[in-house]
């Protein structure tokens, strides 16, 4: 029995490999994503199938990786797929219910009240079974089952860091950029301090030095790790990559009104985690020096065993 765990790089891909070890599955895995620094990077050493790339809301990249889906699967090969998004789980879902397949949706945990079009979308498709990662919002269709960020707590240290070293993690999105805070922190950060800048698509006329469109993964992650602070938008791949770092990131949401995304579903995200004390969220135009200073004062610890995600009865 040969499971098929299918994700969008960025933030997705996050989600499901940490997820991976909690549920379960039986037999062998196989990835399908795209081919980019991160997939490579998370995955070495594990069998993966490289997909066209499809971007938010991007009909013929959804095209091209449902003719790829076909490929893939026209072999029998794969008894389950998995998936965690974006649109190219509808591409999978489609070919796989038609061949009989189980298909299971694990939304992601950016969407904390309702589930994005994706998940409307593949609600649609028979033989589905759908999974929310918050309970609020779970019903006889949408099961929770666990989510992401279970696990982890953050911690005061007695003696705070110096603000020396500092990430920042716009995100590589190609559509959206976030100068407004690029612009912040180019005035706030203190001017000597030793910054990775991973910009993404974000220009401003006063660009900083070293600022870099993507980083590797490996080479982010190990940045995250011997930084002071961390400040990320407030993607869920970002506020993963911080906590496994062990810091509690500076967290800001993009904004749909200043074009920064196509919804405010990272400005529920940030309030949900900096509820459970895992981030501390800030708007982009009020992030301060004492807001640094606080995120240097604290870790974040693994908390221990983390509960088995819950799969429906039927899986």
């Amino acid at each position: 029995m040969t499971t098929l765990l299918v994700a969008s790089t960025g933030g997705h891909l996050a989600e499901l490999y940490d997820l991976h070890p909690r549920l379960g599955l039986p037999g062998d895995c196989v990835w399908a994503t795209f081919d980019s620094p991160q997939s490579r990077s998370l995955l070495d050493g594990q069998e993966v199938i490289h997909v066209p790339p499809a971007t938010t809301r991007d009909a013929v990249g959804a095209l091209r990786d449902l003719l790829a889906a076909r490929r893939v699967l026209r072999g029998g090969r794969f008894s389950r797929v998995v998936s965690t998004g974006a649109s190219v789980a509808m591409s999978f879902f489609v070919p796989a219910a038609r061949r009989g397949l189980d298909c299971h949706y694990i939304e992601s945990a950016t969407r904390t009240e309702g589930p994005s079009l994706t998940g409307r979308l593949v609600a649609r498709v028979p033989r589905t079974r759908l999974y929310t990662q918050y309970p609020g919002w779970a019903d006889a269709r949408w099961r929770y089952g666990g989510t992401v960020f279970d696990g982890y707590q953050a911690v005061r240290l007695a003696r705070p860091r110096p603000v020396s070293r500092v990430v920042v993690a716009l995100g590589t999105h190609g559509r959206f950029s976030f100068p407004r805070l690029l612009a912040r922190l180019v005035e706030v950060l203190p001017p000597e301090a030793e910054v990775l800048w991973q910009v993404g698509s974000t220009r401003i006329p006063r660009m900083p030095a070293g600022a870099r469109a993507q980083v590797p993964y490996a080479e982010m992650q190990q940045a995250m790790r011997e930084a002071d602070v961390v400040v990320t938008h407030a993607g869920v791949g970002s506020a993963l990559g911080a906590l496994r770092a062990g810091h509690r990131a500076v967290y800001v949401p993009r904004r749909r009104r200043h074009a920064e995304h196509v919804d405010d579903h990272q400005v529920e995200l940030a309030r949900q985690l900096d509820r459970r004390g895992l981030v501390l969220a800030r708007e982009a135009d009020a992030v301060t020096a004492e807001d640094l200073a606080e995120a240097a004062a604290w870790t974040v610890a693994a908390t221990g065993s983390v509960a088995p995600f819950q799969w429906a009865a039927a899986a």
